[in-house]
């Protein structure tokens, strides 16, 4: 875990609320996908924290919807512009145990970090499937870039106004050997009733200090309490608790 400077090198709109911002720095601490920084802003007491979209050469990627005074600031933030970052939190997904098929689930703005994840899977020879979902078709991002890897990508809309009308689970009857998933914690929930194989899931929590030390992001497990920043946000399909 290292705080360092980053500067900002491209801040576009994805859609309306959604914003792509890509920084250059020191991107040594980053070292699975599934991990996320800790991102300090003027004026602002609690820092903000974000999944890592990309990370290479330097170059770290994050995508964010603005919706609160935080993301808000970030949003209107331009070129060569300065962000003080903690880098290299949480656990990250484990690449070891997906097999040759798996499955890549990603909801709103759990969809980024499939992304990075989805490059290390096809660097280890995998070929995932990738399910994206949405509200409605203007809120859709990324779709693109997955295909870009090769990928076969299924988009869901609520709304039914593109893709396949409906949750991610209405896309999932299809083999995969395990998955992975990232969003808001009702999908997640639902994707857990749903699978059929083990999979990681990565939760996302209102955060104090982002590395374990204030105990705020705490949650039950079958083997006890765990931390969301720091021995999450991914957390294996058999150790978790839903809360009724």
């Amino acid at each position: 875990m290292k705080d360092l400077v980053f500067e900002v090198k491209e801040n576009i709109a994805l859609t309306d609320s959604v914003f792509q911002m890509k920084l250059a720095g020191d991107t040594s601490e980053i070292t699975a996908p599934g991990q996320f920084v800790n991102i300090k802003l003027d004026g602002l007491y609690l820092r903000r924290p974000i999944s890592v979209c990309d990370c290479e050469d330097g170059l770290l990627t994050i995508v964010y919807k603005a919706v609160g005074k935080g993301t808000e600031l970030m949003s209107s933030m331009k070129p060569a512009e300065k962000l003080e970052i903690l880098t290299g939190l949480g656990n990250g997904y484990d690449l070891r145990v997906s097999g040759d098929s798996p499955l890549l689930i990603g909801g709103g703005v759990g969809v980024p970090p499939m992304y990075l994840l989805a490059k290390k899977l096809i660097a280890l020879g995998k070929k995932p499937g990738v399910i994206l979902g949405f509200n409605k078709k203007d809120e859709i991002f990324y779709e693109e870039e997955f295909k870009a890897l090769g990928l076969d990508v299924t988009v869901t809309t609520v709304d039914g106004s593109y893709g396949v009308k409906g949750f991610v689970t209405n896309a999932m009857e299809r083999p995969y050997t395990y998955f992975y998933t990232c969003g808001p914690e009702p999908m997640l929930k639902a994707v857990y009733k749903a699978s059929n194989t083990e999979g990681q899931f990565s939760f996302e929590k209102r955060m104090g200090c982002g590395f374990g030390a204030c105990m705020g992001c705490s949650c039950k497990t079958i083997t006890g309490y765990k931390r969301i920043c720091k021995e999450g946000p991914v957390m294996k399909k058999e150790e978790i608790l839903w809360e009724a």
